[in-house]
């Protein structure tokens, strides 16, 4: 688990499913940073999955983030994004990249459901989660 485990009743309860977490990333991000910012979004979670952009997934922060956690890493690309409706358009991508967004699609794509968490935006990287196929 990602964080440890938060059953002391301090903060929100955990989700129970494992997560597909959604990432948007800008070029080049460290594994720490991504796990850094994984650890404080999901504490206590289960990921199964990683998923971004294609082009980001084949950087190492993210192979390597989604190694030490032992889970696959799924790349889209931005025209599959595109594709897939997100209840949080983002501007910023939208001007960037021509998409309503990378984080809420990816989940959404690589999870087997609605999503559980929208985007939000944790130490300058954008995450969101879906419930993981089992």
């Amino acid at each position: 688990m990602i964080g440890g485990d938060r059953r002391s009743g301090a903060g929100p309860a955990p989700y129970r499913a494992e997560l597909a977490v959604g990432l948007g990333l800008r070029p080049d991000p460290s594994a720490e940073r991504i796990l850094a910012v994984l650890a404080e979004a999901f504490p206590g979670q289960r990921i199964a999955c990683l998923a971004t952009l294609d082009r980001r997934a084949g950087e190492p922060g993210p192979r390597e983030a989604a190694a030490v956690l032992g889970v696959p890493l799924f790349g889209y690309s931005a025209e599959r994004l595109a594709r897939v409706p997100v209840p949080n358009p983002s501007e910023r991508v939208a001007a960037a990249l021509g998409i309503p967004g990378v984080a809420e699609a990816a989940a959404l794509l690589a999870g087997a459901g609605p999503l559980l968490m929208p985007r939000r935006v944790v130490g300058g990287v954008v995450v969101a989660a879906a419930a993981a196929h089992d």
